[in-house]
């Protein structure tokens, strides 16, 4: 069978070392389109090397993504890539991310369930550097045609909507270029970039990436709701809903949930308000 659940759970954790700059935090913060307009200080906290601060969605590419790419290889997981898609993703941070810095990363399978149609697999990285744990992220795998094989379900939350009105909403325009920008920070997935593979995939162009929206939307979020302080942020989760193109427009609603917790939802406006973000909750200090 292409994933034997009991031997990716019981496999050794993969560890790897990891290094980043701030050419590289700069890169990811340009890649969600930081920087508009380019002298603004509010932008230059994403864009000016002396002034720098990192979001903590930077997590999903430190290292060029390696946590996912080192946990799709597990013992137990054989699967052909052409049928996984990115389901959801979480990130949790212990302290802000440094500019610069080295961390060990450790990958492991934490969930395998049976989705009857489909297999989801679940990939936790645990990043830490000499001062102690940095982040803990966990990327959910959905591996179409590899259920059925007697496992657990495992949970299905859905957030409700709130039915008032969001406290922000908020249009980030997706550039033409952006996507051939985001994937130089370690996505080279030609689904993102030549139209050709794209149309074999089954778009009719090439779609932005997931994280690319994730990255967004938390940028979003920080500026309009928490004083474009990344320092507050301290768990940031999704499921991708949809996908977005590169020349749309995001449109991010925000409703505060608590004194450290923001609901959002992401749509496509120039598709009817497509979803491509759902069940997205920001939490704070």
């Amino acid at each position: 069978m292409p994933i034997d659940a009991e031997k990716a759970l019981a496999a050794e954790p993969r560890r790897t070392t990891i290094s980043w700059g701030h050419k590289d935090v700069q890169l990811y913060h340009l890649g969600l389109g930081a920087g508009v307009p380019a002298t603004d200080p509010r932008e230059l906290r994403y864009t000016l090397e002396s002034q720098l601060h990192v979001l903590p969605s930077f997590a999903t590419v430190a290292g060029a993504g390696m946590g996912v790419v080192g946990g799709m290889g597990a013992p137990g997981i054989d699967v052909d890539l052409a049928a996984v898609l990115h389901g959801s993703q979480n990130v949790e941070t212990h302290r802000p991310v440094p500019v610069d810095g080295e961390a060990e990363l450790t990958s492991r399978v934490a969930a395998v369930y049976d989705k009857g149609k489909a297999a989801v697999i679940v990939l936790r990285t645990e990043a830490a550097d000499a001062d102690g744990p940095l982040w803990t992220a966990d990327a959910q795998i959905f591996v179409r045609g590899e259920g059925g094989f007697g496992g657990e379900r495992g949970p299905s939350q859905r957030l409700e909507v709130p039915e008032r009105a969001p406290d922000h909403v908020v249009d980030r325009p997706v550039r033409e270029e952006q996507a051939l920008l985001y994937r130089l920070s370690g996505d080279w997935n030609p689904l993102h970039a030549d139209p050709a593979f794209a149309r074999l995939a089954g778009f009719d162009k090439p779609i932005l990436h997931g994280l690319c929206s994730y990255g967004m939307t938390l940028k979003a979020v920080v500026d309009t709701a928490l004083d474009g302080e990344v320092a507050r942020v301290r768990g940031y989760g999704t499921r991708f809903a949809g996908v977005a193109y590169p020349g749309e427009t995001l449109r991010v609603r925000m409703w505060r949930q608590a004194a450290d917790r923001i609901q959002v939802t992401v749509t496509a406006v120039e598709r009817d308000e497509a979803p491509v973000l759902a069940d997205t909750v920001v939490t704070h200090d």
